[in-house]
């Protein structure tokens, strides 16, 4: 079976992680999570990183880092993984889910730009400008767009709307490591941008995440509230509700060792990429995901359109290599059923009804690439 995505461990992984072994360093403390949360930043142009477990965990810090409570609405894209709507969730807030573009899978910034102009007001207070949506009275605390399998929409624009409405960016950049719109990284456009490190991403601690931020002192909060807001090396003070969130050592070793490795991996995603482009163009019915011209795009995750997904993906599964559909919409599952989603076509539901996601691993070999499209060519020949 060719997989569908996984990591490629081929540099110091096994002597960084002797290493933490020899010295007893395995767990919170110890030098390689410092090392691999500023390797990410520096790599993204951020000031600081701040590592934890996982990027849901991220997610939801920088969510109470900006000051959302369950009073709040949190605007997301309908097409996502289901961990920014947890992390969401786990505030105690409300989403506001928007519709994606049918060519690029993004946020659809029409949509949202209508609804905002249509259905909020804003308030002035001596805390600041705060936007409220008409209908619920609850204030518009802050958006997380979701760089979609590592694209990227029009930031420019969000950005501005972002500051029309007073909202706080949070970027869900979970699969966007190597992403840059007009040259400036994903992630480093709001006030928190959050990376992942899950085994199916383009490098791997096998569960990890990286929080970044060019803001001091909400850096200095994150990385206290991730460790259990603990206030003394020797004593058991604490002075607020803390969590343990903090990416273990010997993780970060592997990070360490991963972000050594990582323009290599993603020259090899472009070059997958360009290579199914190239030989996918034209076979059945295949549409690609749009990429703005703005846009250096990561080439995380090859996903593409198809009427005939649901047949080409038990053929792919049965002939040896792995796929997989795309997410649900977030406004189909049960838990998000009742949240306000703002749609006129419903372009999610058909991403999902079409979606596929074919082999994409760091390492995968151009043999596997090659069989890939053979069996993907096979099966239009027969449907």
């Amino acid at each position: 079976m060719i997989p569908l995505s996984v990591p490629h461990l081929n540099g110091n992984e096994w002597t960084y992680v002797k290493d933490c072994l020899d010295t007893g360093w395995i767990s919170s403390a110890g030098a390689y999570v410092n090392k691999f949360e500023q390797q990410v930043a520096d790599y993204v142009g951020a000031k600081y990183g701040i590592a934890c477990m996982n990027g849901t965990v991220g997610l939801h810090i920088a969510q109470i880092l900006s000051g959302v409570t369950s009073d709040d609405h949190v605007i997301a894209p309908n097409i996502t993984f289901i961990a920014t709507l947890n992390a969401i969730k786990y505030t105690g807030a409300s989403p506001i889910l928007v519709d994606v573009n049918s060519t690029d899978w993004q946020m659809d910034l029409d949509l949202l730009e209508e609804y905002l102009t249509g259905n909020s007001f804003t308030i002035e207070t001596e805390l600041g400008t705060f936007t409220f949506n008409k209908s619920t009275n609850k204030r518009i605390k802050a958006i997380m767009p979701v760089h979609v399998l590592g694209n990227m929409g029009d930031i420019d624009r969000l950005t501005a709307i972002a500051k029309k409405y007073h909202l706080d960016i949070i970027e869900d950049s979970t699969e966007a490591l190597g992403s840059f719109y007009k040259n400036k990284h994903a992630g480093t456009f709001g006030k928190f941008g959050v990376f992942s490190f899950n085994g199916n991403k383009i490098i791997s601690t096998g569960g990890g995440g990286v929080m970044v931020t060019n803001d001091e002192e909400l850096a200095k909060k994150a990385k206290h509230l991730t460790t259990q807001a603990k206030t003394s090396q020797m004593e058991y003070i604490h002075d607020e509700i803390g969590y343990n969130y903090r990416l273990v050592n010997i993780l970060a070793a592997i990070g360490v060792a991963q972000m050594e490795q990582f323009p290599d991996l993603l020259e090899n995603k472009k070059k997958m990429d360009a290579f199914y482009r190239n030989e996918l163009t034209g076979v059945g019915d295949i549409v690609f995901q749009a990429v703005s011209i703005d846009v250096s795009v990561n080439c995380w995750l090859f996903t593409f359109k198809t009427n005939h997904m649901r047949g080409l993906l038990e053929f792919l599964n049965s002939n040896g290599v792995q796929s997989r559909p795309f997410w649900m919409p977030m406004n189909q599952l049960e838990m998000f059923k009742e949240d306000i989603y703002i749609t006129k076509n419903n372009n999610s539901s058909g991403i999902y009804e079409t979606c596929i996601s074919i082999p994409s691993s760091g390492g995968i070999t151009k043999e596997e690439m090659i069989e890939v499209v053979e069996q993907i060519r096979n099966f239009y020949l027969t449907n």
